[in-house]
């Protein structure tokens, strides 16, 4: 078996990675990067700065091929080390603008993106590479996510996210208080919970207050961090993704494994997840497909419903993307050997401070 080590990024979120990761240990001898931390006074700046550099470098120097979920936090000091192994990052969205630049990609072996929008943007920012750069979509576990027995007929639209601006909950709020108007038994459930940083707390006490003055606390359901994901999305008739960016939002995907009818702003790529009719350009035309969901008879409510779901069965099915992403792995496990080994990058003194 071949030994991986594994950097999981994001100040180590695992959200998109658990069923990836047992994979691959299920086909390789895999090692995680954990950090090591001293609390000694005076020194402790400095001996966390060296155990990070160091811990990272060793399971380079240990690897046969070293795969980083998030190309952010750890993939840039690695990249501009010494050439020890293979390097294979998964690039989900915003690392693109925070980190790209800082990474040294002459490193990188191949760079997987979640979507088809995603690779051309990667393509633009950093051509040189663009030859490195595939596209395996986010996946969903078709056998969690699965769709209720039966709708009893409410009109229950939901949202999954936390409350970033980029989320444009506010605007589906002002949007609602219209549909509610008219279907006064609408409810709008808004899972994902409150983000603590100062630019966006006052972004969930917005919407919060919006909701207040609009008189439409009896209607719009706030909930915290939900754990129980699968459960939730089965209450829900029309899921909403609002954001203006998304790499590709995983909470999409399983919604629509869930069965729930689905909606979508056009973020740039969001045409590779749903069907024409089903995005919309503006908060009207977003009232509008709702309204006319609303309007359809049982039937007509099921077509869309099993439409999604067969959707995410032939996209983002998570076992068959597993597979693309171990194959990816094995092939450059398989022609390491025929590459020379680059040169250190100049930045790594100054990385290791």
């Amino acid at each position: 078996m071949s030994r991986l080590g594994v950097f999981v990024g994001e100040q180590g979120n695992w959200s998109f990675f658990r069923d990836i990761f047992e994979d691959l240990r299920a086909h390789h001898q895999v090692s995680v990067y954990t950090p090591k931390r001293y609390s000694l006074p005076l020194l402790q700046g400095r001996l966390n700065r060296w155990a990070h550099f160091h811990g990272i470098e060793s399971l380079l120097r240990r690897s046969d091929l070293a795969f980083f979920e998030w190309a952010s936090e750890l993939l840039e000091p690695a990249s501009h080390m010494r050439k020890r192994c293979p390097i294979v990052t998964r690039l989900h969205s915003y690392e693109l603008y925070a980190w790209g630049p800082r990474i040294n990609w002459n490193n990188v072996d191949r760079v997987i993106l979640v979507s088809e929008a995603m690779r051309r943007n990667f393509a633009v920012e950093f051509p040189e590479h663009a030859a490195k750069a595939v596209t395996v979509p986010n996946a969903v576990a078709l056998d969690v996510f699965t769709p209720p027995e039966a709708r009893d007929g409410s009109l229950n639209l939901g949202m999954l996210c936390s409350f970033f601006p980029r989320k444009r909950i506010y605007e589906v709020i002002l949007m609602f208080s219209k549909l509610a108007a008219r279907h006064p038994s609408a409810r709008l459930h808004l899972g994902g919970g409150r983000v603590h940083a100062p630019d966006h707390d006052e972004y969930y006490l917005a919407c919060r207050r919006l909701v207040t003055r609009l008189g439409l606390e009896h209607a719009v359901i706030f909930y915290d961090r939900v754990d129980q994901t699968a459960a939730w999305l089965r209450q829900i008739d029309v899921f909403i993704s609002n954001s203006y960016w998304e790499g590709q939002q995983v909470a999409l995907l399983e919604a629509m494994a869930a069965g729930c009818y689905c909606l979508s702003h056009r973020w740039d790529g969001a045409e590779e997840v749903l069907p024409e009719k089903a995005l919309h350009a503006g908060d009207d035309e977003l009232l509008q497909h709702i309204l006319e969901y609303a309007g359809l008879a049982a039937a007509g409510k099921r077509v869309l419903h099993e439409e999604m779901r067969r959707l995410a069965c032939e996209r983002f099915d998570g076992a068959r993307q597993r597979g693309r992403l171990r194959r990816i792995i094995d092939s450059i496990l398989t022609t390491k050997g025929d590459a020379p080994e680059p040169a250190a990058a100049s930045s790594a003194a100054r990385l290791r401070g």
